[in-house]
């Protein structure tokens, strides 16, 4: 799934959401980075839920932290 969106500093970002556990996000250090800092945590999948810990593996996970942390523009299968 390919993602592009912006940093909170403005920072533009392309990404792919690979789902692998080695590299969860390819394209960019920042938002992999962000990926790696969140992991474990819990994540609203939804405006009110439901809650789940992310795992770099949960491909709905990882989109759900990006559309909270930083602002998606567009969101490509």
């Amino acid at each position: 799934m390919r993602v592009i969106g912006t940093l909170d500093d403005g920072g533009a970002y392309d990404v792919e959401v690979t789902g692998r556990e080695d590299r969860p996000v390819a394209g960019s250090r920042r938002v992999r980075a962000l990926v790696e800092q969140y992991t474990g945590q819990p994540v609203l999948l939804g405006p009110l839920g439901p809650r789940r810990d992310l795992e770099p593996t949960d491909v709905t996970a990882v989109l759900a932290l990006l559309r909270d942390r930083t602002r998606v523009v567009e969101v490509r299968q």
